[in-house]
């Protein structure tokens, strides 16, 4: 067996290994497995925030009464609401590629990759090619959920941060401005796909759970930005979007294309 070969063995044995350890059984489109609503758990990056608000919340009752112990008490449902982290059921096909980020597709358009994703960084792994693609912008509003996941299988090649402004992250300079943060994720074809969590208005901190040569699955968490933000990702060549601009979309869930398909789609606002 080629090395190649090995590797992609091993990194779908790997996403089958953490599908495994995801709570409920697997399921499909033809009736097997269950579906019930759950109440989303709290990430643990957002425990402490609820805690201070908490905290506040109850010295307010105790100090002001309920003049400031319902504002304070609301404050603490949306701090606890932000960091929420549902559950998601990830199509499982080498050919999807999933969206990373809950949000509205607020821009498609054809670019470069970003330099941090293509130039050589020492570490001998390929980056993405300096061939124009597909941009797919994802706008995070604070009231969406904003733990982000990754589009596709594989290992991690790179987690690039650059510090940066805060500007609306719904303006398309934004994706050189902001403080953002990319990855890059190889499955074990060479397939590469790009993704970058960029900073907005609110945003004050991008936070990573995997680094370079961390093997993931599909939908898995790889990291999450604290307030309101947006995600860019980058599509392989030859690869359009099946999702349209003013989009809300589902990350983890929604299907943001399928490698190498290119087809015209359009849609009614109503």
């Amino acid at each position: 067996m080629r090395k190649a070969e090995f590797r992609w063995v091993l990194v779908r044995a790997c996403g089958a290994a953490y599908r495994d350890r995801m709570p409920g059984d697997i399921l499909d489109n033809r009736g097997r497995g269950s579906a019930g609503f759950t109440w989303p758990s709290i990430h643990p990056e957002g425990r402490k925030f609820g805690a201070i608000a908490g905290a506040l919340c109850l010295a307010g009752a105790l100090l002001g009464g309920s003049l400031l112990g319902w504002p304070l008490a609301v404050l603490t449902l949306g701090v606890l609401a932000f960091f929420r982290d549902p559950e998601r059921v990830t199509p499982r096909d080498e050919s999807m590629i999933v969206a990373p980020a809950d949000g509205l597709v607020t821009l498609i358009c054809t670019v470069t990759p970003p330099r941090e994703m293509t130039a050589d960084d020492g570490t001998g792994m390929a980056g993405l090619t300096e061939t124009p693609v597909t941009r797919v912008s994802i706008f995070m509003s604070v009231f969406d959920v904003h733990v982000n996941r990754t589009p596709i299988g594989g290992t991690i090649r790179r987690v690039v941060y650059i510090p940066g402004k805060f500007l609306n992250a719904d303006l398309d300079k934004a994706s050189e401005e902001n403080e953002r943060q990319h990855f890059v994720v190889e499955r074990g074809d060479g397939l590469r796909v790009g993704f970058t969590q960029i900073a907005g208005l609110v945003a004050r901190r991008i936070v990573p759970f995997v680094k370079p040569g961390d093997i993931v699955a599909a939908g898995q968490r790889v990291g999450l930005i604290r307030f309101g933000s947006r995600v860019d990702v980058y599509l392989p060549a030859g690869t359009e979007p099946r999702v349209l601009i003013g989009q809300r979309i589902v990350a983890g869930e929604t299907v943001l294309g399928i490698v190498g398909q290119a087809q015209l789609i359009e849609g009614v606002r109503q």
